[in-house]
């Protein structure tokens, strides 16, 4: 069986920007932008104790920053009281609560949107996508 590649990463990458549209409208009620919802996950889902270096990788690895935007949202998300830490980055009780907060928010929307789609579905286009995104960066760090 062969693979459609351009049609695929074509799709991905309009699935990726419609998601992300949704994502950005939904966090603007709440004054947040996808950048500070995605730095404060890794640092929920990682920490305690996120290495500094790690983070900011993988923050300039997202399509909307680079190193500079990176230093400027981790030093806002730091004057904010959101997170604390040098060489090791944790969220404060503050960037906790707002975390928190901020995934049952969106855990709402994302729930109504998968539930259009059969569960099993859902499972798979996930391990897939794990998979693909694993190989991806396993063929990059072998460069």
């Amino acid at each position: 069986m062969t693979t459609p590649l351009v049609p695929f990463g074509r799709t991905l990458a309009f699935a990726e920007r419609a998601l992300t549209a949704v994502l950005r409208q939904h966090l603007a009620e709440r004054q947040t932008t996808p950048e500070t919802w995605y730095a404060l996950q890794l640092v929920a889902t990682r920490g305690p104790g996120l290495a500094r270096e790690a983070l900011s990788r993988d923050l300039e690895g997202s399509r909307n920053l680079n190193a500079d935007s990176t230093r400027e949202l981790l030093a806002r998300l730091e004057a904010e009281g959101l997170i604390r830490g040098d060489a090791e980055v944790d969220l404060t009780a503050e960037g906790d609560s707002l975390y928190h907060n901020l995934r049952d928010y969106v855990a709402g929307p994302t729930a109504e949107l998968l539930g259009h789609f059969d569960a099993d579905d859902v499972a798979t286009t996930m391990r897939t996508l794990q998979a693909i995104t694993k190989l991806a960066e396993e063929g990059l760090a072998a460069r």
